[in-house]
């Protein structure tokens, strides 16, 4: 029985994305079962008391406790790894906890991290708040500008933290450039790619060190479980980021980790449609809105760059309406078959309005410096008839005067 192939390099690399999203990981038990099991289990037994102590003492192949190793997520960990094109994967919780995780790891009082301007709002609650609590000295720039980065840059830099294409303002950073300044630096770049995910952009192919992920996001893909991931050296999970989550706990469950198994399998055919469904919004929108922000067309400012390192635009992008809270609130209020939801990966088209609901929990000021206005509304383009997606933007923007 071909039980462990999805686990054997020696097999698994010769494999191409598509089908790495599929049976990578897999291991299957004495059963046979073709579907990844679910192991619910928080221990795990040992035939002698010496067995334990070897498993502790790391002398000993084998589970311990669900904190640290499951069967089912350790499935998922290594296919995300697979896909990512990284030594090794460690999940988590949610994909805050994957970005909390993944710069407390490395950091203590004095150091300090160059962080991208436009990005999630809880992400630039953790570089203007949490970081700062500690001690560890955050400069943010616009990521935009790889110079940025060099400029910025200190003897006690140690992270680089940005996104790209970057929420909700579809920023693109220069992955080579950026990448290639932090490792002339000995600094450790971070990247955010959930908008993108492995199957879209690859930033360790452009010189990443590390790669975080809300695999809420498109790796579920059906708005059904949380779930993050950090890829990166086997050194560098298994020494710098393991002892951090395995003491302080943010663990994914089984359950959640096979949900996000399954919606692998689909991930390819989704973002891909959903790319293409995208792109036919965005081009309506360009000619009915006074600005749009999508990396897939030509008026975007750094779409030859995009193109450069993405193998498709993706799902998401935002535009603008010059009525401010009033009119993006209205239109939102008379969308029919669109969701009004703060949600990105789904199936489903999702529209939120960033200012009051993702990037409400910074200030006004901060919103401003990262080109977050009072007008700005974001989209996710579902898998729906992408004609049925635009007849409700087309009768919503003719409610609201556009």
């Amino acid at each position: 029985m071909k039980r462990r192939t999805g686990q054997d390099p020696s097999i698994t690399q010769s494999w191409r994305p598509a089908t790495r999203a599929i049976r990578g990981g897999t291991a299957r038990s004495e059963f046979g079962e073709t579907s990844e099991a679910i192991f619910l289990t928080s221990g795990y037994a040992y035939d002698c008391a010496g067995d334990a102590a070897a498993r502790f003492a790391g002398e000993q192949v084998g589970m311990t406790y669900s904190r640290l190793q499951n069967p089912t997520v350790e499935m998922l960990e290594q296919r995300i790894a697979l896909l990512e094109g990284a030594e090794a994967c460690r999940t988590m919780a949610s994909g805050m906890a994957a970005m909390t995780a993944v710069l407390l790891c490395q950091l203590q009082t004095g150091d300090h991290v160059v962080a991208g301007r436009a990005a999630f709002g809880s992400c630039r609650w953790l570089t203007d708040t949490l970081l700062p609590k500690f001690g560890i000295g955050v400069t943010i720039v616009d990521a935009r500008d790889a110079q940025a980065f060099e400029d910025a840059a200190r003897p006690e830099t140690k992270v680089f933290f940005f996104e790209t294409p970057a929420n909700p303002t579809m920023d693109i950073v220069d992955l080579k450039a950026v990448c290639a300044i932090a490792r002339e630096r000995g600094i450790t770049s971070v990247v955010d790619n959930a908008f993108a995910t492995p199957a879209l952009q690859r930033p360790m192919e452009f010189g990443a060190d590390v790669t975080a992920y809300s695999a809420t996001k498109m790796m579920d893909g059906q708005g059904r479980v949380l779930a993050g991931a950090v890829c990166g050296t086997k050194d560098f999970i298994d020494n710098t980021l393991l002892p951090f989550t395995r003491n302080t706990g943010p663990t994914l469950s089984a359950f959640n980790a096979w949900v996000v198994l399954k919606g692998l399998e689909t991930l390819d055919l989704r973002i891909r449609r959903q790319s293409e469904n995208a792109l036919q919004v965005g081009r309506f929108l360009e000619g009915r809105v006074p600005r749009i922000l999508h990396p897939g067309l030509a008026s975007h400012p750094q779409h030859a760059l995009a193109m450069a390192q993405m193998d498709a635009a993706g799902a998401i992008f935002a535009v603008h309406l010059d009525g401010g809270r009033e009119q993006a609130h209205g239109l939102l209020d008379a969308l029919e078959l669109i969701d009004i939801s703060n949600n990105i990966g789904d199936s489903r088209s999702l529209m939120t309005h960033p200012a009051s609901t993702t990037h409400a929990g910074v200030s006004e000021e901060v919103r401003r410096e990262m080109g977050i206005d009072e007008g700005m509304l974001r989209i996710n383009v579902g898998l729906e008839d992408p004609a049925d997606v635009i007849a409700d933007l087309d009768q919503a923007l003719g409610k609201v005067g556009l």
